[in-house]
């Protein structure tokens, strides 16, 4: 009985089928995982893209306001520029070529009587 024993300790144990098994276990659990794994990929493609899309919209409003800027600047020029030539003085610089002159005397109010 003690050689029987002896051979059943001396025998290696069956490790390789052991070891198989949990490759196999690991394996499904990878192979259950890759949805999730999918989802986080899917999850940093929209963070990136997210990340870029605010740059650029960034980047319009900056663009934008440059542009507003620039435009009020022009307002301001051309309003200014139309208020100098309103005033009385330079209109009448303005229409002395076409033969138009300032009224020095006051004007005559003509009455019609109907009658």
């Amino acid at each position: 009985m003690q050689e029987t024993e002896n051979k059943k300790e001396q025998e290696p144990k069956p490790h390789r089928t052991a070891t198989g098994l949990k490759r196999w276990l690991n394996y499904q659990s990878l192979v259950r995982q890759v949805p999730f794994f999918l989802f986080l990929a899917a999850l940093a493609v929209i963070y990136i893209y997210n990340g870029h899309r605010a740059d650029k919209t960034i980047r319009n409003i900056n663009r934008t306001a440059k542009e507003v800027k620039e435009l009020q600047w022009e307002y301001k020029t051309i309003k200014s520029e139309v208020m100098y030539r309103s005033k009385q003085s330079e209109l009448a610089k303005a229409v002395e070529p076409l033969g138009l002159k300032e009224l020095t005397e006051a004007p005559v109010v003509l009455k019609h009587d109907r009658e």
